[in-house]
């Protein structure tokens, strides 16, 4: 299953339809409520709880909107209904060894849900890149900052 664009895994799409959600029902409303309630008393100039609500207002209009224009733009891809399980694509979980011997999991996900910390590389990174559509056994070399390495793809999941 190519995929062009901006693809997300069904729990990415959940994750950021539960931020808006947090963000627009509750976090918003909270902060509309204390920036009323500051601004009925008096002086907005040196009003603290005016001044930082106002500020935080604004910072949850831009991650809505940021939120908003990302969900259009991406779109939802379940590796579970992935045909071609023999080769890397979007949502593989994939073993690699290094020249070393050394093994790295790595599970390719949208870009809106990378965490290196975990494993998940976004679709666009090097490595991602590096390893769509190889198959067990093949040889990707992944040139980041640091330098070229070369990885062996040895085991390719669906999970």
């Amino acid at each position: 299953m190519k995929v062009a664009g901006d693809p997300i895994t069904p729990q990415g799409m959940s994750a950021l339809k539960a931020r808006y959600d947090h963000l627009l029902g509750k976090e918003r409303p909270e902060i509309v409520e204390i920036v009323s309630w500051a601004a009925g008393n008096g002086d907005r100039s040196e009003n603290g709880d005016y001044l930082y609500g106002r500020k935080r207002m604004r910072e949850i209009d831009r991650e809505l909107a940021h939120l908003a224009r990302r969900m259009k733009v991406l779109r939802v891809v379940d590796p579970a209904e992935q045909v071609d399980r023999a080769k890397v694509f979007f949502g593989a979980t994939v073993t690699l060894a290094d020249e070393d011997d050394n093994q790295k999991v790595v599970t390719i996900v949208g870009d809106d849900e990378q965490d290196a910390g975990k494993g998940r590389i976004g679709w666009n990174s090097p490595m991602a890149r590096a390893l769509r559509g190889a198959s067990l056994g093949d040889l990707r070399t992944v040139r980041l900052p640091s330098g070229a390495k070369e990885w062996e793809v040895i085991a390719i999941s669906y999970d």
